[in-house]
């Protein structure tokens, strides 16, 4: 059974291609510059990564492009494009219609159609590709699976703002929360490394890279997360401000004489988090390096990331009433051996200790605590895909 697993953005789409026989990836790539004079294709398979430049003008044509390549005497392992048994598509945003993955029928479509007024960034890319995957194969199944799904969970008093109900009621602003397929996914292979059944664990989830979320996970179940109406609120991000007072929106706008959407859009999902603090760069290696040489701005920003990771795994413990285990996982939990000794010092009343020899490694899935520590600390590699391609093979075949 083989699977293609999409994930579109408004002008790129990565790919993979899963044989569900092992759960091997035969293929993976990405298609980047889709609408823009010079389209890029990176194509990985058979031990060998190449990188090619064509025109694509939309998502069909990147879709066709893959397909051509997957199917390629040189690059492909296929020999048709009929192998493909079913697709999934990672879509970001399901509002409160869908608590799980679904297959994908005209339906939902429309479902997601609507809820694209609440993700208008990541939506209608989503909607893209199941659009141009339907037309090149029209007959193959298609799952979706959405990153606000696992968070469905969370219970009112999590979910619901403090401003008046009638918002909730009429425009549905509430917390959904994002990056669910990552944290259910760490989830779940927490459970196997711990050895007990999830049903009996209490996690904090940190989920880290450009963009960041935390989630607190009581038996499987997500109870709360750090994103909100949409990716913006939680802990401070690499352009993301994080959580703030909603009142610096106006008075920046009044002060400037801009609108409030430019200070929303532009100033904290674009120019703020880390990078708006250093005013050096998004990239966390690139700060560590700078805090290193001195640099102070670059170390207040680390330190700024720091302290509100600290106090999300604080909180969502008195949420939960303790926590077993921490999990770090993505771009900066896997790698930056610095960030998690940064936070896990911090965490000592918990009953947290790390054993800083564990924790010089990157991208490995490892248990980093002490044998003493009273909270297990793990490095959980994200596998968002293997979690679409099960989760399709799920719903189409079982």
């Amino acid at each position: 059974m083989k699977i293609l697993v999409i994930n579109s953005g408004s002008s790129s789409l990565k790919y993979q291609l899963f044989d569900m026989a092992q759960e091997t990836v035969l293929a993976k790539g990405l298609v980047e510059r889709i609408g823009s004079q010079g389209s890029i294709l990176t194509h990985q398979a058979n031990g060998k990564k190449e990188k090619m430049e064509f025109e694509s003008p939309n998502h069909e044509a990147a879709l066709r492009k893959v397909f051509d390549v997957l199917t390629h005497t040189g690059t492909g392992v296929l020999k048709d494009i009929k192998e493909i048994d079913a697709v999934g598509h990672r879509v970001v945003h399901a509002g409160e219609k869908f608590a799980s993955s679904v297959r994908i029928t005209p339906e939902v479509v429309a479902a997601l159609e609507e809820c694209s007024e609440l993700a208008p960034l990541h939506n209608p890319p989503g909607i893209t590709g199941i659009r141009a995957i339907t037309k090149i194969l029209p007959d193959v199944p298609q799952v979706g699976v959405f990153d606000t799904a696992f968070h469905q969970t969370m219970p009112k008093e999590a979910y619901i703002y403090p401003i008046p109900y009638e918002y909730y009621e009429k425009h549905k602003i509430r917390r959904y929360g994002f990056h669910g397929t990552s944290h259910r996914y760490v989830s779940m292979r927490a459970a196997a490394m711990l050895g007990k059944p999830i049903a009996d664990l209490k996690l904090v989830t940190c989920h880290l890279g450009n963009g960041s979320s935390v989630a607190a996970v009581d038996g499987g179940r997500s109870i709360d997360t750090s994103m909100g109406f949409t990716p913006l609120a939680g802990i401070p991000m690499g352009t993301r401000s994080g959580d703030l007072d909603p009142a610096i929106v106006t008075f920046i706008a009044e002060k400037d004489g801009v609108t409030a959407e430019h200070v929303v859009q532009k100033i904290l999902n674009k120019q703020s988090g880390v990078l708006g603090v250093s005013g050096l760069s998004n990239d966390f290696r690139d700060l560590e390096v700078a805090a290193e040489e001195g640099n102070e701005r670059a170390a207040l920003a680390l330190t700024i990331f720091a302290n509100g990771l600290r106090k999300y795994i604080a909180a969502y413990a008195a949420v939960m009433n303790g926590v077993d285990a921490i999990i770090f996982t993505a771009g900066i939990g896997e790698n930056s051996k610095e960030m998690r000794s940064r936070v896990c010092q911090g965490l000592a009343f918990l009953g947290v200790e790390i054993d800083e020899e564990q924790n010089d490694c990157r991208g490995v899935e490892r248990d980093i605590s002490t044998p003493q520590s009273k909270v297990r600390v793990l490095i959980i590699p994200t596998n968002e895909e293997l979690v679409i391609a099960r989760d399709t093979r799920e719903i189409v075949f079982s």
